[in-house]
């Protein structure tokens, strides 16, 4: 049976010529190699695997974040109730979802940004980075919602 050898445009083969034989045999010999391969490919499939999970917790504090200052915003816009009360329901909404330490910076004020009088609220949290933890006040926030009135 006629093998199929590699030849370049030179006529010898791709496989470089060694001056030990003992060298040529471990060169060619590829025995172990799927380990390496598998420890290769299975960490860097690991890392990529931890990366996306580590983004999706980003965006879910993000939106927990963001979803309890848009409440509390509606809370500080209502006729019978106060800025800070708005805030207060913000914190609580963030501490009890991902923990205390993301409503450490609340900040409700008024205003007329939107053309009309409205509330906003400016939370500045933790962006997790690996896991919960991450650099603080890193990422911020802002809802807005219109003020109810009575007339």
């Amino acid at each position: 049976m006629r093998g199929i050898r590699s030849r370049s445009l030179w006529g010898s083969t791709l496989r470089p010529r060694l001056a030990h034989p003992r060298l040529a045999a471990v060169v060619a010999d590829d025995r172990g190699s799927s380990p390496v391969e598998f420890v290769l490919v299975g960490t860097l499939l690991t890392l990529l695997t931890l990366g996306v999970l580590q983004f999706g917790l980003m965006v879910y504090v993000r939106n927990v974040v963001h979803d309890a200052a848009v409440e509390g915003a509606h809370q500080a816009a209502l006729a019978d109730t106060s800025l800070s009360e708005g805030a207060a329901r913000t914190q609580e909404i963030v501490a009890r979802t991902v923990g205390g330490e993301y409503a450490a910076d609340v900040r409700v004020r008024e205003t007329s940004a939107l053309g009309h009088p409205a509330v906003e609220i400016r939370v500045r949290a933790t962006l997790p980075l690996v896991g919960l933890l991450g650099v603080p006040r890193l990422m911020e926030v802002t809802a807005h919602a219109p003020v109810e009135s009575f007339d």
